[in-house]
């Protein structure tokens, strides 16, 4: 039998959509179950799996939809993780894709040469790029980023988050993850 931290709950927004696609929005069931008796959420969906207390048995909710919009258009923190999603998790030198454990960032303008740790001066690197480039100038070594760093939005984020899809998707999930998904004939 599957524990019961094996039944995560999809977490949606008042307009269906989740919260986040990466890391993808969800929570433990424990998390799921207070939200539902303080009347944070609507469940949308359940697993077959019940839990039982002293007086009642209740079905697992696999997709649960807050009842309050949280809204999304606030500008993303400038982390690590959302430099590497905004580059697809791609080396913006050698244009090679890696696991965020092998990844790095770069100043394009080096720190030593003015340059700012900021959206618009960071792209990601693999490592061997990022040592090879060194405290160098693009044009003194003629390695130019792929893309030209820029701050994206939550919704550029959550554009890109959809292209890694977690290990784990139930199938009560899918609807609400691929709803803009071309269908085909």
């Amino acid at each position: 039998m599957i524990p019961l931290n094996g039944f995560p709950a999809l977490v949606l927004n008042a307009d269906y959509q989740p919260l986040s696609y990466y890391p993808l929005s969800v929570w433990s069931w424990q998390e799921t179950i207070k939200a539902i008796f303080l009347g944070r959420v609507d469940v949308v969906s359940h697993y077959e799996r019940t839990i039982r207390s002293a007086r009642a048995e209740y079905p697992l909710p696999s997709v649960v939809a807050l009842k309050e919009y949280v809204p999304q258009n606030r500008r993303p923190p400038f982390t690590r993780f959302n430099v590497f999603l905004r580059d697809r998790f791609t080396c913006q030198y050698c244009l090679g894709a890696f696991p965020a454990h092998e990844l790095t960032f770069d100043h394009v303008v080096p720190r030593s040469r003015g340059g700012r740790t900021h959206w618009q001066n960071i792209v990601t690197a693999c490592t061997r790029c990022n040592l090879l480039k060194g405290n160098r100038l693009p044009e003194e070594c003629g390695m130019r980023p792929a893309t030209k760093p820029f701050a994206p939005t939550m919704q550029h984020l959550q554009r890109n988050g959809r292209l890694f899809p977690p290990n784990y998707l139930h199938e009560s999930w899918r609807d609400y993850l691929y709803w803009d998904v071309e269908l085909e004939p």
